[in-house]
């Protein structure tokens, strides 16, 4: 959930009443979960801020906001974190998990239900590049690799890990959850924000300036 205000002092009672509400429903606030982010220059803007006596962080930046407004180096950005994330997630289980006696289905089976989940966080929303999908299918590889047990020296080909996995590449994953969301999307009223941003088009008098196109 995502709150606009232009006053820290209007959001702070503003969360205090969500909290309530929620708390009346049987559900808590997570607070260190909780991060508000501040837009502009100022210098009197705090690092903290108190609400029902416990610190909420204020960020500089969200990173699925930059993703959304900066669409290519947002996306490259949140894909090397989601990478380096899934990496020291499939270290963490390399001996207890990887390394056991565990039979590959069972392996694979944890792959999709906690490995991929955290990688595949936002994937959405992301414009991949040409180098942004390698970079994600090495990933895929080196994780595949890991739970198979191959070692580098033994040089076994990538076809042969998908023919023993029959695991799909990643970047076909990510493409089937962003074509379900633009289903879903579609599948919205005329009216709504969201579809209308998607079949928006530029004015008809409209032309790119003269030049190469920025990169940012």
């Amino acid at each position: 959930m995502s709150l606009f205000f232009e006053l820290l002092e209007l959001l702070v009672p503003i969360l205090e009443t969500i909290a309530s509400e929620a708390a009346s429903l049987g559900f808590e606030v997570n607070w260190q979960k909780t991060k508000v982010q501040a837009l502009g220059c100022r210098k009197d803007i705090p690092l903290t801020i108190k609400v029902q006596g416990q610190d909420v962080i204020v960020v500089q930046e969200f990173v699925y906001l930059r993703s959304l407004i900066h669409s290519s180096t947002g996306s490259t950005c949140d894909i090397s974190r989601r990478s380096a994330i899934t990496h020291a997630a499939m270290q963490s289980l390399e001996n207890q998990i990887w390394r056991s006696w565990l039979a590959i289905s069972t392996k694979l089976k944890l792959y999709n239900t906690c490995i991929l989940p955290i990688f595949l966080y936002g994937s959405d929303c992301w414009a991949i590049s040409k180098t942004d999908a390698r970079k994600i299918d090495a990933l895929d590889q080196w994780c595949l690799r890991i739970l198979l047990g191959i070692k580098w020296y033994q040089f076994v080909r990538n076809d042969d890990v998908r023919r023993l996995t029959k695991q799909p590449k990643l970047t076909a994953i990510i493409q089937s959850r962003r074509l379900t969301l633009f289903g879903h999307i579609m599948r919205m009223d005329d009216n709504a924000d969201a579809k209308r941003i998607l079949l928006a088009s530029p004015p008809a008098d409209w032309r790119r300036l003269l030049g190469r196109p920025r990169i940012t």
